[in-house]
């Protein structure tokens, strides 16, 4: 009997890789996925666990997917991925109408507990991850997530997710090349590489695997038009990788580098490896190898200890460094990390003021960047119609869901997937908006 599966994903690109893998894998076995949850027999919820309002988020999801029992009396529910892995204990005498629970990396013993009723959800390094299968992927739209690994050896003292998902694991570059080629046989036209840690990539390999080499590799493969890559950390960033980005047509002249903040007492306590120093160093190496990047960062604000003259170094380092996308938090204290046992925990008001004013500064200086582009035409990949003659886009130095987007005027019928060349006309403080003036490609 077909079963129809109902697939809700929460948190980070990295979760919406694995659903996508599991929607490919529900496919596989000849079963549907349906976006309505009353048409449901099975809701599978993937979760994430990795900051205070992102557990929030998930549980409230699992208690509104639990109420639509009322109505759908046949619905079973399952919950997965990383605040099922951390808090099984409590969400199963909290929530009890939850039918089963899987932590991460349990795609396929969610499909076997669905066909055998037998439930693992012990911590486990397989599926994807190791496996030498080709996983299915569903493809949707036009843009598609390759997670290269996960896991993560960094260890920061405010992070969780090395006790969730365990020591970084990287995928075998044949399966990834593998992958890649059916999700561009299938019209994905953007491909965003995606781990923990991106630059950490074949470190755990029998071979001289790496990024550069990976991404040399994915390049060749027909169809890919545009190469992205998220959450590259500072560490590991070397020419080796900015001479790949700047020779490779097809990689987004882009980076995604966390930086948390500019502190040297900040940083060393979060345990990061980085001092301003350092991080002076490799945005100005990055930007003499590769003159037109554009960088973006996530930071946080309150952190343990943080004082205002930490907080003003912050802001005079972002203010002088000029990134053109960030993203910021305010602290979480999470359970079972060094930071959340430090003294000196700030206040949530003062975390939240520093926040704001952290983001008030970014959006001028992501404004002011955006301005410059009036005047000037750009390939944009067109995602959504908005209306008739009005269009919705990225371009290269945007990431799906992150950044801001492009709307584009066109009296020419345009598609999902088309890479067309606009003239920007005008922005805001994050968009860019634009019309079709030429052919599009």
């Amino acid at each position: 009997m077909q079963k129809r599966i109902y697939i809700r994903t929460l948190g980070c690109d990295k979760n919406t890789a694995d659903s996508s893998a599991f929607e490919g894998l529900v496919e596989q076995k000849g079963w549907s996925v349906t976006e309505e949850l009353k048409n449901a027999d099975w809701a599978v919820i993937n979760t994430c666990g990795f900051i205070l309002p992102a557990k929030k988020e998930s549980i409230q999801t699992i208690l509104e997917v639990v109420a639509a029992k009322q109505d759908n009396t046949g619905l079973k529910v399952i919950v997965h991925g990383c605040l099922s892995q951390k808090y099984e204990k409590e969400l199963r005498e909290s929530i009890p109408e939850v039918d089963a629970f899987f932590g991460v990396y349990s795609l396929t013993d969610i499909l076997d507990y669905i066909e055998s009723k037998e439930e693992k959800s012990e911590l486990k390094h397989h599926d994807y991850l190791d496996s030498d299968e080709q996983y299915p992927r569903s493809t949707k739209g036009t843009t598609a997530y390759l997670k290269i690994a996960d896991g993560c050896d960094t260890c920061c003292t405010y992070c969780a997710i090395p006790s969730i998902k365990g020591p970084f694991i990287s995928r075998k570059q044949d399966i990834l090349l593998k992958e890649a080629q059916e999700l561009a046989k299938h019209g994905i036209k953007e491909l965003i590489l995606v781990a923990q840690d991106t630059t950490a990539y074949g470190k755990d390999l029998e071979d001289t695997t790496n990024l550069s080499l990976l991404l040399h590799e994915l390049c060749q493969i027909e169809g890919l038009r545009w190469i992205r890559i998220l959450y590259a950390y500072p560490d590991a960033i070397d020419e080796e990788l900015l001479k790949t980005i700047q020779n490779e047509a097809k990689i987004c002249n882009y980076l995604d580098i966390p930086l948390q903040h500019a502190s040297d007492s900040i940083l060393r306590k979060m345990g990061r490896k980085m001092t301003q120093e350092k991080i002076r160093n490799l945005i100005g190496m990055i930007r003499k190898q590769c003159p037109d990047i554009t960088l973006r960062s996530t930071l946080i604000t309150g952190f343990p200890q943080e004082s205002e003259e930490e907080f003003a170094e912050l802001m005079s380092f972002m203010k002088e460094i000029k990134l053109n996308w960030v993203g910021a938090f305010t602290y979480s204290q999470e359970d079972g990390t060094p930071a959340a046992r430090m003294t000196g925990q700030i206040d949530e008001e003062i975390k939240q003021e520093r926040y704001n004013q952290l983001m008030e500064m970014q959006q001028r200086i992501t404004s002011e960047w955006l301005a410059s582009w009036q005047g000037k035409t750009i390939e944009v990949l067109i995602e959504e119609k908005v209306q008739d003659e009005l269009y919705m886009g990225r371009t290269r130095f945007m990431s799906p869901d992150v950044d801001g987007v492009i709307s584009v005027k066109s009296d020419k019928k345009l598609y999902v997937g088309d890479f067309v060349q606009v003239f920007v006309q005008d922005s805001t403080e994050y968009d860019l908006i634009g019309e079709i003036r030429n052919e599009y490609i």
